[in-house]
């Protein structure tokens, strides 16, 4: 089970930062959308979550598109749990993809 306490607080993302985890099989992305930079005292005005899950084993940046499923949730506390139990619901409803990419050889890949 993903854990909130495993992304970082809402002022990372304020950065234009991303965080990036895995869990048996499924790799998954929470960054705000759009992804920029804020001025310190700038307000969120605009912005959101945006969660991402793709299977294993390649990073997001080289994954084609059509194998990845994002969600916006707002850019809150409140949109932080959202997202966190929402990388739950996505591990439970596709628990077979995930475990046949973790379980397959790197040398199919």
């Amino acid at each position: 089970m993903i854990e909130q306490q495993e992304f970082f607080g809402l002022n990372h993302y304020r950065y234009g930062e991303a965080y990036f985890g895995s869990h048996a099989g499924m790799r998954y992305r929470l960054a705000a959308d759009p992804l920029k930079r804020l001025k310190p005292g700038e307000a969120p005005d605009g912005l959101e979550l945006l969660a991402t899950v793709w299977p294993e084993p390649y990073a997001y940046s080289i994954t084609e598109d059509e194998a990845k499923t994002s969600q916006h949730f707002p850019f809150s506390e409140e949109g932080l749990q959202e997202a966190v139990a929402w990388f739950n619901e996505r591990y439970d409803a596709d628990r077979e993809r995930w475990e046949a990419a973790r379980d397959k050889p790197w040398t199919e890949l």
